[in-house]
């Protein structure tokens, strides 16, 4: 299958019609998937309702089958019709995050949506994104569409278009370009169906701003080895990966110099992972700086394109820095460490 590109630089009016934005609609209405940016990342989208369809994501991404999928939706009538009740402190967090990088997991509808969709669960996972050319896609196409990140199962997420080709091409229908997108890391999961809401997947809102609006906010443990399907997408096996093997270092720069240097000295071509601060401290094969330590959205944005300029660079090994677990650095460390699958090196200070 040939992959489509339909560009969309910039949707002004949303009135205005748009044939590229029809077309890639009419993909997805006869049951093919088209990959879209969303605010966080580019989604892969398909009919929610449609399992075969469903399964064309799988295919595609070599996803798990345990893996629930989130449901994207343009408007509140989309969102009810996939749910079964939505309680008023959901409402509220509706009403102050959507459109935006909040996902809620609420008790599914049943029928609603395709049981592959779910994962068997009952509960279903919804967002309206921010992005125009998301939410017209969707709108157009009258479904409610079930999209998980865009790129094969296991690497970094896709933050242009240019990323998903690189993963999905001829695998899909097409992928509409709107450019690179905005805030570089997935939503934040939140599930909405237990006494206390749960952050299941830390992301583009904070924990911090949850509790401002409905107070509590309680954190999963991790899923990486409990049996049977998690209830959001993220909570189990290896993801974001480059293809080298990435370390995270706990530590000083000199720290990861020292490691940079006894790596390279074994014969290896090492990647440094780095900011604007530290960039100038590092002699590696490459070095690469995603943004700023005084702005963590800053290298939230870029990570994802950082680890797949290591995959053009050959590198045999990455060493990234750590990063501050404060604001979205929350949802920055849980992809790095994802990435590293766990793998950190702590600086001993005798």
């Amino acid at each position: 299958m040939k992959t489509r590109v339909w560009v969309v630089d910039n949707i002004v009016d949303k009135q205005q019609s748009y044939p590229q934005i029809r077309e890639a609609a009419e993909w997805l209405r006869v049951g093919e998937v088209v990959a879209f940016p969303t605010e966080t990342v580019y989604g892969l989208g398909a009919d929610a309702a449609n399992t075969e369809a469903v399964e064309k994501i799988f295919a595609a991404k070599g996803r798990p089958s345990d893996n629930p999928l989130i449901v994207h939706v343009a408007t509140m009538a989309q969102a009810e019709s996939v749910v079964a009740a939505i309680p008023p402190l959901a409402r509220t967090l509706m009403e102050r995050f959507w459109p935006g990088p909040l996902t809620l997991v609420l008790p599914k509808r049943k029928g609603a949506v395709s049981e592959r969709v779910t994962a068997g669960l009952p509960t279903v996972a919804v967002r309206m994104p921010a992005h125009p050319l998301a939410l017209a896609l969707i709108e157009e196409s009258g479904l409610a569409l079930a999209a998980p990140s865009a790129n094969r199962s296991g690497r970094p997420s896709p933050t242009t278009a240019a990323h998903v080709l690189a993963d999905l091409n001829g695998r899909i229908a097409g992928v509409m370009d709107g450019g690179p997108t905005g805030i570089g890391v997935e939503s934040t999961v939140l599930d909405c169906s237990q006494t206390v809401p749960t952050i299941l997947r830390p992301g583009g809102v904070t924990k911090e701003a949850l509790m401002k609006v409905i107070g509590h906010v309680a954190e999963a443990a991790g899923q990486e080895h409990e049996p049977g399907a998690p209830k959001a997408p993220g909570m189990k096996y290896t993801h974001y990966a480059p293809k080298a093997p990435l370390w995270i270092v706990a530590g000083s720069p000199a720290f990861l110099q020292q490691l940079v240097e006894e790596s390279r000295a074994e014969g290896k071509a090492v990647g440094v992972l780095t900011t604007e601060e530290h960039r100038g401290q590092y002699a590696a094969d490459i070095v690469i700086s995603c943004g700023t330590r005084r702005a963590l959205e800053t290298v939230a944005r870029q990570l994802y394109d950082a680890l797949r300029r290591f995959d053009d660079a050959n590198v045999d090994l990455i060493y990234s820095e750590a990063f501050p677990e404060e604001g979205i650095g929350v949802a920055l460390m849980n992809r790095l460490r994802k990435a590293a699958g766990g793998r950190v090196i702590h600086e001993q200070h005798e």
